[in-house]
């Protein structure tokens, strides 16, 4: 998956800086996003500069590269991922909260009418 996923000789920078730091990150942007009520596609413009500041760390900590599309791409996804993940998530959350007499949580991503 070298050359094709991540550019550092090991795995493991690509698992620390893209997918829980930066994963972290777009976490928490989704569900402050979800939070406001927004609908998930606001979170893309939001993500493209995420991954901008992720693909830095890579460059500046690890001797990336800055300016490439494939690992910006790929780490972009990541993040997006994890964002609509957490979008979900407190999605979730807020309905079966703050609709408690119509919703109830059915999962960590999912919530369903309550019966009649």
């Amino acid at each position: 998956m070298q050359g094709i996923l991540y550019e550092e000789p090991s795995i493991w920078l690509f698992l620390l800086v893209t997918v829980i730091m930066g994963g972290w990150a777009a976490w928490r942007a989704g569900k402050a996003v979800a939070g406001s009520w927004k609908p998930a596609w606001t979170l893309v413009p939001y993500m493209m500069i995420l991954g901008l500041a992720v693909r830095f760390i890579h460059f500046a900590l690890f001797e990336g590269t800055l300016l490439t599309l494939q690992y910006y791409v790929v780490d972009a996804t990541v993040i997006t991922i994890s964002a609509l993940l957490g979008w979900r998530n407190q999605r979730a959350n807020s309905m079966a909260r703050q609709y408690a007499f119509a919703f109830e949580k059915t999962g960590p991503f999912s919530w369903r009418r309550k019966a009649a």
